[in-house]
C-alpha cells in the first residue's frame, strides 16, 4: 500500500526512479519492524531510524548520480534537507528525481511503514495500521493535484489490498473456541455474527451515502498546492536584458560564451518568415539564434520577462507545436565566459538540460539558473526548434481574446506621432502579415544601426528614435530600439508582439558581445510566434522619414485658410483706430503677486504635510506595537533609507545580505576610545558586526519567533535604525538631503 503511494506520486516525475525508491523504503521499513517484533517496543524506532539513515544516504547518492550532480554526500544531504519541501512544490513537471525532490517522499514512506507495521504487528490493530499508508496515499494524490490524470487502478489496488489484509487477519485463530463451554461458544459465535452483520450494514450505508458525493468529485479539477508556493524570482538585471544591448555593442570583442551546436540545419539562422522579412540581418548558413530572454510585458518604460519560474529537472515539459511545423532537434554545449546574471541562453524550445540546475517558464521558454552564472559553467541543452510553414503567412490571422491580452496591451502615454504612424500603416495594409511586413520595411529603410546609441526604449526614447532630427542623434539606434519600436507599432496596429533578446552563434566557437541583438516576434494563428528582422541591410543608405511619413496636422497652416474675396476699390477705406479702453480691473501686478503667493503657500502646506506624515510614520513604526512589530518597523526604516539614498535592495536578498550592503554605503567614522564606531557607521578593526547587522539578526529572529524579543531589544533596534538613517542621510549630496524628509515614497511603498 505504501508502494502504491509512490506509484501515484511518480506520475509527475521523469522516469521510474522515485517509484522504485519509495517501494524500497516501504519494504525496508516493514522488514525492520518484522525482524524486531520480538524486541522491546522502545528499541524498534531507533533501529528503524538508523536503517532509514543508511537507506536515505544510498538513495540520495543514486539520485545524484542519475542527475549528474557533483559534490560530496554531506553537501547533497544538507541541501536536500533544507530545500526538499520547497523544491518539491516548485519544481517543473515532469519533476527530475534529484536528491532534494526524492528526500521527502522517501522519509514519509519509511515513517509510514514504521508506524503502520508497529500498530498492525505489535498491537494487532490492522485497521488502525492502515491509517499511515492511507494518509501517505492521500498526500501523494494532493501533491499531484491536476498535473496528472486520475489514479484509477492504483486506488482500486489500494482498496483491494486493504480488504485482503482485513480478510486474512480478521478471523479467529484456529482452536480458540474449542476449550470454551458449549453455551459460551454459541453465545460468542452469535455475537460475532451480529457484529459482522452490523458492521456490514454500516459499510453499505456509508457507501450508499458517500458514493454520490465521491462520484461527483471525480470530474472536478483538484486543487494544485503549487499555487500557494512562491516560485523563484529573477534579479532586476535579468528582468530586462534588453538594456544590456548598448553596453555589449560598445565592447564588441568581449567573450560571453563558447558554443558547440550539433544538429543545425543548413538554414538554421533564418529565424524570420522569409528572406525579405525576418531572415536575420547578416546571418550565415551555419549560424543559429540562442535565445536569452523573451520580453512580453511593456509598461511604456521598459520591457520585462514577467515570467513565473519553477524549478525544473533535466527533462522540461513539452510544448505542443503548431500544426504543419517542421521540427529540428538541436543539441548545444555551452560554456559561460563573461556573461553575467541568471538567464541561460539556449535555442528555442529547450526540452532537456544537463549540467546545471535550472528553473523554467514554459510560457516564454526562458531558462534561469537560480544560483547565477559563473565563468566556466558548462551545460548542455537539447532543443526542438519549430519551423512553421511560412507559405501560410500571407493569409494567416492573429489571435484575439483574453489569452493574448498580455501581448496586445499598449500602456498609456503613447506619443501622438507614433499613433499616427501606426494608423497610417494599418490603413494602407489590411492583412496582419502585411502590417508586420510594412513595419519591418519602414524601420529597415529609414533608420541606421549604430553601436554608440544610448540605451533606452521608453516612449520618449522611441519617439526620438523614430522622429528626432538626424543631426541631433535621432533616427539611429541599436537593435534595442529597432525591436522595441517594431513591437510597440505592431501592438498599435493590433498585432500581438513581443521582444526577444539573444545571440547569433556560429555552429561552434565563441559568442562575443557583438553577436548580441534583439528581434521582435508576432503571434499568428496556427503558426505560432514568427520572428521579424527590422534591422537595415549593411550597405543600405536610409531614406529620410519625411519622404514617406508626413503626418497631417490637426489644424491647416495659415496659408491654406481661405480668405474672403474683396472687390478692389479705387481708394482704400479709412480704418478708424480702435478706441482706447480705460482699465477698470485689478492691476496685473497684483494678480501675479497674489497668485504666486498662493502657490508658494500651497507648496509650503504640502511640504509641511509630507514632513508631518513621514515623522508620524517613523513614530508609528518605532514606538507602537509589540517588540516584534517595532523591530520590523526599524528594519523598514533602514530599507526605505536605502531606497531614498538611491541604493534600493532587491526582494530576493536575505536580511544579512541587505545589512552588508547597507554597511558598505556609510563611510566609517573614526573609532572611539574603545575601538568601536558610531551606531550605523562602518565598524572599526576587530568589530565582529555593525549595528545594522545586529538589527538584521533581530529581524531574522522575530521572523521565525515573534515572541522571542523584548522591549529592550525593540528600543535598541529603533536606536540603530535612527542612527543609521541619520548617518546615511548625512553622506548624501545636498540636494538629496533637502528632499529626504519630504519624499512621499515611504508613505506609498508596498510593505
Amino acid at each position: 500500500m505504501i508502494g502504491l503511494a509512490g506509484v501515484v506520486l511518480g506520475r509527475v516525475y521523469a522516469g521510474d526512479l522515485l517509484t522504485r525508491l519509495v517501494f524500497g523504503a516501504a519494504v525496508g521499513s516493514v522488514l525492520v519492524s518484522v525482524a524486531a517484533r520480538r524486541l522491546r517496543s522502545w528499541l524498534v524506532a531507533p533501529l528503524s531510524v538508523l536503517a532509514l539513515a543508511g537507506y536515505t544516504a544510498v538513495a540520495l547518492r543514486v539520485a545524484a548520480q542519475r542527475a549528474d550532480l557533483s559534490g560530496g554526500l554531506g553537501r547533497i544531504v544538507v541541501d536536500a534537507a533544507g530545500n526538499g519541501v520547497a523544491r518539491l512544490l516548485t519544481a517543473m513537471i515532469p519533476v527530475e528525481p534529484t536528491p532534494d525532490t526524492v528526500l521527502v517522499p522517501l522519509v514519509a514512506a519509511w515513517l509510514a511503514g514504521l508506524a503502520g507495521a508497529e500498530v498492525a504487528l505489535r498491537a494487532g490493530r490492522v485497521l488502525a495500521g492502515y491509517l499511515p499508508p492511507a494518509l501517505l496515499y492521500a498526500g501523494a494524490v494532493y501533491v499531484v493535484g491536476p498535473n496528472a490524470g486520475p489514479a484509477l487502478w492504483p486506488t482500486l489496488a489500494f482498496a483491494a489490498l486493504a480488504a485482503l489484509g482485513l480478510a486474512v487477519t480478521g478471523g479467529a485463530p484456529p482452536g480458540t473456541d474449542d476449550d470454551l463451554p458449549a453455551g459460551t461458544r454459541a453465545t460468542l459465535r452469535t455475537t460475532r455474527t451480529v457484529t459482522t452483520a452490523a458492521g456490514l450494514a454500516v459499510v453499505v450505508g456509508l457507501v450508499a451515502l458517500l458514493a454520490p458525493v465521491v462520484a461527483g468529485q471525480v470530474d472536478d479539477r483538484p486543487v494544485d498546492p503549487r499555487r500557494y508556493v512562491e516560485p523563484p524570482q529573477v534579479e532586476t538585471l535579468d528582468e530586462n536584458p534588453l538594456i544590456r544591448i548598448s553596453g555589449w555593442a560598445l565592447h564588441p570583442e568581449q567573450k560571453l560564451l563558447d558554443v558547440s551546436v550539433d544538429g543545425a540545419a543548413p538554414a538554421a539562422a533564418t529565424a524570420g518568415p522569409a528572406p525579405d522579412a525576418g531572415s536575420g540581418s547578416g546571418s550565415g548558413p551555419d549560424e543559429v539564434r540562442l535565445r536569452l530572454a523573451v520580453l512580453s510585458d511593456y509598461d511604456g518604460v521598459t520591457w520585462r520577462v514577467g515570467a513565473t519560474y519553477r524549478n525544473a529537472g533535466r527533462v522540461l515539459p513539452a510544448v505542443e507545436p503548431a500544426a504543419g511545423s517542421r521540427l529540428d532537434t538541436v543539441r548545444q554545449e555551452i560554456t559561460v565566459a563573461d556573461l553575467s546574471g541568471r538567464l541561460l541562453p539556449a535555442v528555442a524550445t529547450p526540452r532537456e538540460v544537463g549540467g546545471a540546475r535550472v528553473a523554467y517558464d514554459p510560457t516564454t521558454g526562458t531558462l534561469i539558473r537560480p544560483e547565477g552564472l559563473t565563468p566556466g559553467l558548462r551545460y548542455t541543452v537539447t532543443s526542438v526548434r519549430e519551423r512553421p510553414d511560412l507559405n501560410l503567412l500571407a493569409t494567416a490571422d492573429v489571435p484575439a481574446g483574453e489569452g493574448v491580452t498580455r501581448v496586445l496591451r499598449v500602456a498609456d502615454g503613447v506619443p501622438d506621432p507614433m499613433r499616427r504612424l501606426a494608423a497610417q500603416i494599418a490603413e494602407e495594409n489590411g492583412a496582419p502579415y502585411d502590417r508586420a511586413a510594412a513595419i519591418e520595411q519602414f524601420l529597415a529603410e529609414h533608420y541606421r544601426v549604430v553601436a554608440d546609441a544610448p540605451s533606452g526604449h521608453a516612449y520618449p526614447n522611441l519617439n526620438f528614435f523614430l522622429f528626432g532630427p538626424r543631426n541631433a542623434g535621432g533616427q539611429r539606434g541599436t537593435s534595442e530600439q529597432f525591436a522595441a519600436a517594431f513591437a510597440v507599432l505592431g501592438r498599435l496596429t493590433g498585432l500581438p508582439t513581443r521582444v526577444v533578446v539573444g545571440f547569433s552563434a556560429p555552429g561552434s566557437g565563441p559568442v562575443r558581445a557583438a553577436d548580441a541583438f534583439a528581434w521582435p516576434e508576432v503571434l499568428f494563428e496556427g503558426l505560432g510566434w514568427v520572428a521579424f528582422d527590422p534591422l537595415p541591410r549593411p550597405d543600405d543608405e536610409p531614406r529620410p522619414v519625411e519622404e514617406d511619413f508626413r503626418p497631417t496636422p490637426e489644424d491647416p497652416p495659415p496659408s491654406e485658410v481661405p480668405e474672403p474675396t474683396v472687390e478692389p476699390s479705387a481708394t482704400a477705406p479709412a480704418v478708424a483706430a480702435p478706441p482706447r479702453r480705460e482699465s477698470t480691473g485689478t492691476p496685473v501686478a497684483v494678480l501675479v503677486g497674489g497668485g504666486s503667493g498662493a502657490l508658494l503657500l500651497l507648496v509650503a502646506v504640502v511640504l509641511a504635510a509630507l514632513v508631518a506624515a513621514r515623522r508620524a510614520l517613523t513614530r508609528r513604526r518605532l514606538d507602537r506595537g509589540d517588540p516584534a512589530q517595532r523591530i520590523a518597523g526599524a528594519w523598514r526604516e533602514v530599507t526605505d533609507a536605502l531606497r531614498l539614498a538611491g541604493h534600493p535592495v532587491g526582494g530576493d536578498l536575505a536580511a544579512t545580505e541587505v545589512a552588508a550592503h547597507a554597511r558598505r554605503l556609510v563611510v566609517a567614522r573614526p573609532p572611539t576610545a574603545d575601538g568601536a564606531t558610531e551606531p550605523g557607521g562602518g565598524t572599526a578593526v576587530g568589530t565582529a558586526a555593525s549595528p545594522v547587522e545586529e538589527l538584521a539578526a533581530l529581524v531574522n529572529r522575530v521572523t521565525f519567533a515573534p515572541d522571542g524579543a523584548d522591549d529592550g531589544e525593540a528600543t535598541r533596534a529603533g536606536r540603530i535604525a535612527t542612527d543609521y538613517v541619520r548617518e546615511l542621510r548625512a553622506a548624501r549630496p545636498r540636494w538629496r538631503r533637502m528632499l529626504w524628509s519630504v519624499h512621499p515614497g515611504p508613505l506609498r511603498w508596498r510593505r
